[in-house]
């Protein structure tokens, strides 16, 4: 197999030291009324004072910085950071509909191989990793764990459940894997989600939006530039199995709907993420993955000063 069609545990292996530029950015502030205040399962090092700003509704009342307050005439509440390790959870989608490419690799080599960027990064940061795996009718569960002990299983399920062949795409199927995800992730984990999106169902903005109101959730849209822009123009047969269609792509509106058809899907997706603070970015199968990803991190790092 060319490697651009399948995930290969030793070349997901090597991009450790390809990963060594990347940052996964800052922890996520979050509210507490002091160290150890903030709900969570979790048991860590307690909370570092961050700073102050103005009071929000639905602040804790406790909160509150009475001195600040009275100096400025109007109620301000402090601010901590978690001091411990922070869980890097991965949701990667690798349902059939990922198994095509037409530049560089499949959109599932491109998920395992940036989880695998993302998942060196953050071992190297000493955070602990752990997710999700989701295929076709098959998923998988890491617990998150530090330095290689969380990311070598999650590797290694993604070599197992990648797709072999093409498949017909299920809507609702990744609304099951956000569904685990918002009830296994602990508050203050950094989630990442790896996927084309195109099996999201009608249930899947309630558990993004779960996992968004505390958890720092990053969502890499993944697609290939023909999903984007049809081929020249010309007459192709495109399909699946017994699916197959007739295109005519020297058509102004076989062109429209085309370009049409995937600007509405990354609207959809941009929409969820801007309604429910989650940070957004885009990646073709032909990008290069190290400079697109720091862009995309940078970006979501100077957008985190505001949470």
């Amino acid at each position: 197999m060319s490697e651009g069609t399948a995930l290969e545990l030793n070349a997901l292996i090597r991009l450790r030291a390809t990963a060594r530029g990347l940052e996964l950015g800052a922890r996520r502030r979050v509210l507490s009324a002091q160290a150890g205040g903030y709900l969570s399962v979790y048991h860590g090092r307690g909370m570092e004072f961050d700073e102050v700003r103005a009071y929000q509704p639905g602040d804790d009342a406790r909160t509150i910085d009475w001195r600040v307050t009275a100096r400025r005439g109007r109620p301000h509440t402090k601010l901590f950071r978690e001091e411990r390790e922070r869980p890097v959870m991965f949701l990667v989608d690798l349902h059939p509909g990922m198994y095509f490419g037409s530049r560089v690799q499949y959109k599932s080599v491109l998920a395992g191989r940036l989880s695998a960027l993302l998942g060196w990064a953050a071992v190297r940061a000493g955070d602990r990793v752990g997710g999700i795996i989701q295929a076709a009718g098959r998923h998988r569960e890491i617990q998150p764990a530090a330095r290689d002990s969380g990311l070598l299983p999650l590797l290694q399920a993604m070599i197992q459940l990648q797709p072999a062949e093409p498949g017909n795409i299920v809507s609702g199927r990744m609304d099951r894997a956000l569904a685990r995800m918002a009830r296994i992730a602990l508050p203050g984990s950094m989630i990442i989600i790896l996927s084309d999106f195109r099996e999201l169902g009608d249930n899947a903005e309630k558990y993004l939006s779960a996992m968004g109101q505390h958890n720092d959730v990053i969502a890499a849209l993944l697609y290939d530039p023909l999903e984007a822009s049809p081929p020249p123009a010309g007459f192709y047969r495109l399909g699946i199995n017994q699916k197959r269609v007739s295109v005519d792509t020297s058509r102004a509106s076989v062109i429209d709907y085309w370009q049409t058809q995937f600007q509405h899907h990354r609207e959809k997706i941009r929409g969820l993420c801007l309604r429910h603070a989650i940070h957004m970015m885009e990646i073709a199968t032909n990008d290069p993955m190290v400079p697109v990803l720091r862009a995309g991190l940078t970006r979501h790092g100077k957008g985190m000063q505001s949470i």
